[in-house]
């Protein structure tokens, strides 16, 4: 049978105010796991807690909720069976809605699971999106012109946004990285060819050889020529 149309709905009762579900979204889409409750709390205080105690009217006017975060969740890979298996189909809803707080309670837990889902999405695609910009960087660490911007454009992403999830999901800012790298692949070549400081400066992106040696001392504790030296001593 149809929720919307059950006999046990009068004419009258339809009138009351449905679900905002703009708010719900909004809700899924930004809010935090601590706020669930009382965001439960403030849809149903704009619909009217005595209209609420009918049960019949409870289940109509909060089947918005199920629906929109189940499409909510199927936006982060989550399947109608496991957002079934978790919440129960629309037939089992009626047992969770036995009361005005068993019904807080249900919507609370399924929004919670929602942001969980969307939170560990967010997670896996910025990991993606920093696997990616680490490799642009290795791949082009000798480019004396890479910077934070021509990476964020190889992602795809502003250089405001990007800086912040680099450093979120690395621990250290753009530049000090890629400083790191530099200097990694320095002592490679130090210890391993027989290329001058200068021109070992120029294939790890530093057109200033001096400069260079000042970065390098700052990260070793050496010149390049005392750490070759000491290597190969």
């Amino acid at each position: 049978m149809d929720m919307y149309s059950s006999p046990g709905i009068r004419a009258h009762d339809t009138d009351v105010r449905r679900i905002d579900i703009d708010k719900v979204e909004r809700f899924l889409e930004s809010g935090q796991r601590d706020q669930c409750s009382n965001a439960v709390d403030s849809l149903f205080e704009e619909i009217n807690y005595t209209a609420l105690e009918s049960f019949m009217l409870r289940l109509y006017i909060t089947m918005d909720i199920y629906v929109c975060s189940r499409t909510f969740s199927k936006r982060f890979g989550i399947s109608g069976d496991q957002f079934n298996k978790e919440f129960g189909s629309i037939d089992d809803m009626p047992k969770n809605l036995d009361t005005v707080n068993s019904a807080k309670a249900y919507f609370s837990r399924m929004f919670d699971r929602c942001i969980c889902w969307r939170m560990e999405s967010c997670r896996s695609e910025s990991s993606a999106i920093i696997c990616k910009a680490k490799r642009y960087i290795y791949d082009n660490y000798h480019l004396d012109d890479i910077c934070l911007k021509s990476v964020a454009s190889a992602v795809n992403l502003s250089p405001t946004y990007f800086s912040a999830l680099f450093k979120k999901d690395v621990g250290m800012n753009f530049i000090d990285y890629l400083t790191n790298v530099r200097i990694d692949k320095a002592k490679e070549l130090l210890c391993c060819t027989s290329l001058q400081v200068s021109q070992i400066a120029s294939r790890v992106g530093f057109s200033d050889y001096r400069y260079f040696g000042q970065i390098f001392k700052k990260h070793t504790g050496k010149t390049p020529r005392e750490f070759q030296q000491t290597h190969n001593s």
